[in-house]
């Protein structure tokens, strides 16, 4: 009974340390969903041609990850024509993945050093 009650306490601690957080206006978030082919696109750009960025990839299938993103969608006012990829960073923010999103990227991510 006892090691019930701790992992129901980790549990809800949990949940709410992930209700606490909030966007960083010094990160560049990176949302991704799990079988997205745009997501794949632009994290293997990312990881070849970004290494030092400073970017957090977060997935919205991941416990917590869904939180941020419907807080980058509210701060953006995206309303329900969302998707992914979706980076946030400071007050811009880019959605889905073309030459044109990862030219802007790259630009707005020189604001971002790690």
């Amino acid at each position: 009974m006892r090691k019930i009650l701790l992992a129901l306490a980790l549990v809800l601690f949990g949940f709410n340390a992930m209700a606490a957080e909030e966007l960083a206006g010094d990160k560049i978030y990176f949302f991704t969903h799990n079988g997205c082919p745009y997501c794949e696109a632009a994290e293997a750009y990312i990881s070849q041609n970004m290494k030092n960025s400073a970017i957090e990839q977060v997935s919205i299938d991941k416990p917590g990850g869904m939180y941020l993103f419907r807080k980058c969608v509210q701060k953006f006012k995206l309303g329900r024509e969302v998707g992914t990829p979706l980076f946030c960073m400071g007050d811009e923010y880019l959605m889905g993945w073309s030459d044109d999103n990862q030219r802007k990227l790259v630009e707005l991510s020189k604001k971002f050093g790690k």
